[in-house]
């Protein structure tokens, strides 16, 4: 802004005022583009108004101007925070206000979404879909602590801690009842913790591996050859059912064989799901014990 193009001095020449004709000689006056006039006649003819406070800026005020605009220099202050803006820098803005460039940088900054207010240079903050909150601002929707730059998971419109989140949203594991926040598995539409899905005799985690479960419990296929499956009466090895070879079992008087182990004594004939008769302890096909 610069000051005002006209100069007030006392006239010691002969000169009429250019408007009342009054003479100006040892009187105050104004010289503007070439004319003498008194100084009533200046503020009344002649004078700025200025833009702020819309009265005429007189010959005994300071005068500032910019592109057009006049101010006198009590009202040339930021529209924002009121300091004065002489030998300031400034920016005008809509409306003809002046603002200092304090509160420009802060009126042109993105506003956070907790506080709303401006974040400017400096300040630490948070981002996350073209939404910005102060560092402090950013806190969990559950328990408001601050979330800061830590982990979150957003739901909606509502952020959660680790913490908030694992008890409100995450699965619990049918077997230690906490809640599984990564990873984990189903089985039989029951979520379970990797680490939780286990064989029972030899603990070893069982996700991706082939299993089988007995009365809840759930056993690798080692341990269920091991421990659990019953030996067959023909070959004495486990009966692994949905393991191996064996998919069916006989069973016979507390005795149980591979389908493919249940045969003729004599003659080696299939029996299962057939006609056999057990003597003295063995089993033969129908045709067979005629022939003992």
């Amino acid at each position: 802004a610069g000051p005002g193009s006209y100069t007030v001095g006392t006239m010691s020449e002969r000169f009429n005022c250019h408007y009342c004709r009054d003479p100006l000689q040892g009187k105050k006056y104004v010289q503007k583009e070439g004319r003498h006039c008194c100084v009533k006649c200046f503020d009344k003819f002649c004078a700025n108004t200025c833009i702020e406070c819309k009265k005429p800026i007189g010959a005994d005020s300071k005068e500032l101007h910019f592109k057009n605009r006049y101010w006198h220099d009590s009202c040339f202050r930021c529209f924002k925070c009121y300091t004065s803006l002489v030998n300031e820098p400034f920016m005008l803005r809509e409306n003809n206000k002046v603002w200092c460039s304090n509160c420009t940088a802060a009126e042109d900054a993105p506003r956070c979404k907790g506080c709303f207010k401006p974040i400017i240079a400096g300040d630490q903050n948070v981002e996350y879909k073209k939404m910005v909150w102060h560092k402090d601002c950013f806190t969990c929707s559950q328990c408001k602590q601050v979330i800061g730059s830590g982990s979150f998971f957003p739901k909606g419109d509502d952020f959660y801690c680790v913490s908030c989140h694992e008890h409100k949203f995450a699965k619990t594991c049918a077997k230690c009842k906490n809640p599984i926040t990564s990873g984990g598995l189903t089985y039989q539409e029951q979520p379970w913790h990797s680490e939780c899905f286990i064989c029972s005799n030899c603990k070893k985690q069982l996700g991706g591996k082939r299993f089988t479960a007995v009365e809840d419990q759930f056993y690798c296929v080692e341990c269920y050859k091991e421990c659990v499956a019953k030996k067959c009466a023909g070959c004495k090895n486990p009966i692994t059912a949905g393991f191996g070879r064996g998919t069916s079992v006989v069973n016979y008087e507390d005795e149980s064989w591979h389908d493919y182990c249940f045969k003729c004594t004599k003659c080696a004939r299939g029996l299962a799901n057939k006609r056999f008769v057990c003597h003295n302890g063995k089993i033969y096909c129908a045709e067979c014990p005629k022939r003992l």
